[in-house]
């Protein structure tokens, strides 16, 4: 992952190019959609982004991104082995990372949200932003039609059954966020057995396809968590543009 400096209107996400420098508007916040992204690759650019932001020359940003196979361990260490194996299968790799919480799994069909925020104001509170997320999924949940709550001590949305639909760790640099959620849409869900996801049994997750029992586009989602997402930051969501020298 690189920083480039540009002088075209616009910049390539796909291309992994962040541009150097862009005017920062209040209340503005750029949509970044990656697709099928290495998890590697998406990591270096939150960093970068990050570094970015605390300096003030991007806006806020809204990473989008779906992984492949991917287990990431946060900081949080659980007295049991977060691994319930040391043989994975060979397509998944393993990363300790700087986020909070214990492993999890990410995957194809699976909507990984990384939020890049400064935090001002009221908003500087990691528990509060930990709600926010909370209730921004919740919401998109109900606009498919998918009951779901908040559990307390265990950050994430649940279903009124007990299954788990969506996960969250954060990490903060200087009141810049980055890390987030991952809401499972299509998830294949067999690959969670190979872990303790935040310290349950692999058998807690679902996904919304599961829980309404229909495929679900994946486009349909994002579009959601987008709106949702300018919604509850109050941020007005655009492509990332920089002005012609």
């Amino acid at each position: 992952m690189r920083l480039k400096s540009t002088t075209t209107a616009a910049f390539d996400p796909s291309r992994g190019e962040v541009p150097l420098r862009s005017r920062t508007r209040k209340g503005e916040a750029w949509l970044l959609d990656l697709g099928l992204r290495d998890y590697r690759e998406a990591w270096e650019l939150q960093k970068e982004l990050v570094t970015r932001r605390v300096r003030g020359e991007i806006p806020d940003v809204l990473v989008l991104v779906e992984h492949p196979h991917v287990i990431t361990l946060g900081r949080k260490r659980p007295a049991q082995p977060p691994l319930r194996t040391p043989t994975l299968p060979p397509e998944v790799r393993v990363y300790e990372v700087e986020r909070g919480g214990e492993a999890t799994y990410h995957g194809p069909g699976q909507l990984v949200g990384y939020p890049i925020l400064r935090l001002e104001g009221e908003e500087r509170g990691l528990h509060r932003y930990l709600r926010e997320l909370e209730e921004l999924l919740l919401d998109v949940l109900q606009d498919f039609g998918i009951e779901a709550q908040r559990r307390e001590g265990a950050t994430g949305v649940w279903t009124p059954a007990g299954k788990k639909i969506a996960s969250i760790g954060v990490a903060v640099r200087r009141w810049v966020t980055y890390h987030g959620f991952a809401l499972n849409v299509s998830t294949d869900l067999s690959y969670f057995r190979w872990i303790s996801p935040c310290g349950f049994p692999g058998s807690v997750m679902t996904s919304m396809e599961r829980e309404l029992g229909r495929p679900v586009p994946m486009e349909a989602v994002k579009e959601r968590v987008g709106v949702r997402f300018a919604e509850r930051f109050r941020r007005e969501l655009r492509p990332p543009r920089l002005r012609r020298r």
